[in-house]
């Protein structure tokens, strides 16, 4: 048994290559010999959301506050509550932030292939944001 204490794990600001707007990032676990998943809390400020990207394995979302946007690329922006549960397959280009007006806290849950959990594409635009 691991037990990584609350606070244990600094703080991060999201960087501005893979987000648009205020990102915060805390680690939760990390991938290792003996498992290939990580995960992280990342809370985005109103208006703030990720970049376009893409994950090997895919991504698991969990909502835990406020009220955000998640997109497929080709599909349209969904509302994401408290609870809500997002699954983004295996290469699947999509995005996802805060609503406008309101923060969002999700855990997002992704396994490494090879090394890798993400690809980082362009930022999603404000026209392509406000498009709902």
């Amino acid at each position: 048994m691991d037990i990584t204490r609350n606070g244990s794990k600094a703080s991060s600001k999201g960087p501005s290559d893979w987000f648009t707007g205020t990102v915060r990032i805390d680690p939760l676990f990390a991938a290792n010999d003996a498992r290939r998943a990580a995960a992280g809390a990342v809370t985005f400020e109103p208006g703030a959301r990720t970049a376009w990207h893409t994950h090997p394995l895919g991504q698991t979302l969990i909502v835990v506050a406020g009220s955000g946007l998640a997109q497929r690329e080709g599909g349209p922006i969904e509302e994401i509550r408290p609870g809500d549960v997002v699954w983004f397959e295996p290469g699947e280009k999509h995005w996802h932030g805060a609503s406008p007006t309101t923060a969002m806290t999700h855990i997002a849950i992704q396994e490494h292939q090879d090394g890798k959990v993400v690809d980082w594409l362009e930022h999603v635009s404000d026209e392509q944001y406000e498009a709902r």
